[in-house]
This record gives structure tokens, sequence and C-alpha cells, in this order.
């Protein structure tokens, strides 16, 4: 009788201790919690992705090939995000079926318009591309690609893309009062440093913003505009206009490294630079894009794959990096972001846009077609679980 109450005491404390250690634990192993700096998690609404996919029959008459072009034929990807007059605006990046391969059509930029952020009207012709102008040498044949679009408080549309002439990529300037309309500046490097950086190879513009009163704009950081930029690395400029922007660099005249790729970890081999920057009271965070290296990456994720990341910098002094996430918390995880003309998978963030005290986020599936997904700050879901 003595040696079986001490059983069941002893079984009694086993059973408790593997509660207690349980009970502190995550039940789901793959659960990926983020912090509270974070934006996120995000959730893709059911049967409504892709939001934006190639069409085969619009048509448009090309000033550069002088001829009828079926210019979002091949994919609609990598799109910007903004709000004009109350409704979402999408900039897709499409290419038509003038060559083989990423890197060999050429790209123009769509319009498509919302009432609900989910459902898009799109215009039969690009508002955006190469032509007879100032920019041609350096936007033909390759095109106009990957844009990013912010507003000023007063409604100006700033717009930074990749210019493509398929031998230098250059990060570029446009403006516009309507989204359709545009003056396009060149170069957003042109005049630094007297030319220095105007053949440097570089994209992907995120400039800072503020939502103030539930809009977001373009915001002043100690007297000047920031931009984040940079597609290996994180790099910063400054601009007083908005046109012309000077590259922050170190006392060598280098350009000064905020972040990156991380050896092991899912950026790996990129830390390309995503949607515009956030003022938050916790500090600026910047959403960007990382990619898996095929050999030295973390192997829980495919070789090559494009999966999202955030980080954090110092809200009083933007180039000071302070944190980043371990985990991407957006990751390929449907069919057509896994397998497209991208064929490792890519959720390649652009545009994110404050629209109804919700964030909405756009990105290219597999450089293929464009995706949408939701935050709710005040019910945020989970992010993208681990693999």
């Amino acid at each position: 009788m003595k040696s079986t109450l001490l059983f069941l005491f002893a079984t009694s404390i086993m059973t408790c201790a593997a509660y207690g250690q349980s009970s502190n634990q995550s039940s789901n192993p793959r659960e990926n919690k983020l912090p509270d700096w974070a934006f996120g998690g995000f959730e893709r609404p059911k049967n409504v992705n892709p939001v934006i996919s190639p069409i085969e029959n619009t048509k448009f008459y090309c000033p550069l090939a002088k001829d009828s072009i079926t210019w979002e034929s091949n994919d609609t990807f990598n799109p910007a995000a903004t709000l004009y007059k109350g409704d979402i605006v999408v900039l897709y990046r499409a290419e038509d079926k003038s060559g083989v391969g990423i890197g060999h059509r050429t790209s123009r930029l769509g319009y498509a318009t919302s009432t609900d952020g989910m459902h898009f009207q799109r215009e039969k012709t690009p508002v955006f591309y190469p032509a007879n102008d100032s920019q041609k040498e350096l936007e033909w044949p390759g095109g106009c690609e990957d844009p990013r679009v912010t507003v000023t408080e007063d409604g100006l549309y700033v717009m930074m893309y990749t210019q493509w002439n398929r031998h230098v990529p250059r990060l570029a300037v446009a403006t516009s009062r309507n989204l359709k309309d545009w003056t396009k500046h060149g170069p957003a490097f042109a005049k630094a440093f007297d030319g220095k950086f105007f053949n440097l190879g570089c994209k992907s513009g995120s400039i800072l913003t503020e939502v103030v009163k539930g809009k977001q704009i373009i915001k002043k950081i100690n007297g000047k505009y920031f931009m984040y930029w940079g597609e290996e690395h994180v790099f910063a400029a400054t601009s007083d206009d908005l046109i012309n922007w000077t590259p922050v660099v170190n006392i060598d005249g280098s350009l000064k490294k905020l972040f990156s790729p991380r050896d092991g970890y899912f950026d790996s081999h990129l830390t390309e630079c995503g949607p515009p920057a956030i003022y938050t009271p916790k500090g600026i965070v910047l959403l960007y894009n990382g990619k898996n290296h095929s050999g030295r990456g973390d192997k829980r994720y495919t070789a090559n794959v494009y999966a999202a990341g955030q980080a954090l910098f110092d809200a009083n002094e933007p180039t000071r990096f302070i944190t980043r996430l371990d985990e991407p918390f957006f990751r390929p995880m449907d069919s057509f972001e896994k397998s497209g003309q991208y064929v490792d998978g890519t959720v390649f963030i652009e545009g994110m846009v404050y629209f109804k005290n919700k964030w909405y986020l756009y990105y290219g599936c597999a450089d293929s077609k464009v995706g949408v997904a939701v935050y709710d700050p005040k019910r945020p879901a989970a992010a993208d679980p681990l693999p």
C-alpha cells in the first residue's frame, strides 16, 4: 500500500512538472511572434489573390518600338500603392513578350484603382513607360521597373523607380499630381558629388513617411527628406526637394552601409528596400525584401527565395540601425507565390498604404502576378508560420 502511494505521488509530480513545462512553451513550434515595434501579421484575404494578373489582349502603341504591343501579356508584378481621392491606386510593373527571361523584356507601369483594396479596375494602356523623351537612353529597351510611390501633404506624388536600359539599372525620380500624368526628373543621384554616382547600379528607393491625421505622407527629419535605398545592402540618402538626392557616405567617400545580408538567415543574399519607410513612436520601420543565399543561407527556406523582413531605426537619427527580425514575417505560401517567372518563389513587397485604419500590403508573386495582404492593428493576424 505504501509503495503504491509513493508511485502515485511520484507520477503526479512528474505530470505536474511536464504540464508546467509545456504551459511555458508555445503550443505551436512554427509560431512566428513579432515584436511590438513591427507591423503585422498580415492576412491574405480569402478567395481574392492574385488581385492583378497578365492580360493577353490589351494593346498599346509603343512610340519606340513603333508597333502595337500587348504590354501586360507576360507578367504583372512588383507594385506601388497609394491613395488618390479616397481610393487605392496600384501602379504595377507589366512586361510584354518582347524577350525571354527576367530583364530581357520591356517593362511599363499599369494603373489600377480600387474602392476596397481587393478588387481592381485597370486602365487599358500604361501610364508610365519609355518614350521619346529626355530619359530614353536610360530606359530603353528594358523599361521602367519596380516603383515605390509616396505623397506630400499638399498632394504631390513622388515615384522612385528603376530605369533599365539593359546596361545599368538606375534609381530615378518622377512626380505627378494625379498619378497618370508624370514628369520624369532622371536619376536620383545624378547631381550628387559632381556626378560621382551617376553610373552606379542602384534601385529600390523607400522614402520616409508618417501617418498624420489618418493620412500617410512624406516626412522630413532633421530638416531634410530621407530615403533608404539599395538592393544588396541598405543605404541612405537625403534631399531638399525630393528630386535631387545625396547618398549618405563615410569619411572616405564610400557609401555608408546601414545593414547587410547575414549568413544563416533568410536575408543572407540580399537586403532590398521595400515600401516607403514609416516613422512610428517606437522608431522608423523599414520593410524590406530578403533573398536567401543558396549556399550560406537558412536551410529551412528554399534557396534563392525572397521573403519579407522588417528593420528598426532610431526615430531621431534614421541612419542608426537598431535591430531587425530574425525570421521573415511574410514568405511565399500560396502556389502562385512559389512558382512563376521567378521559379524559386517570391513575395516581393513594394506597396503599402494606410486605408480605413488598416495597412494594405501589395506584393509581386514570383515576378508574375500581384497579391494583397492586410494588417489590422486592432486585430492583427499571425505572421506567416516558420517552416
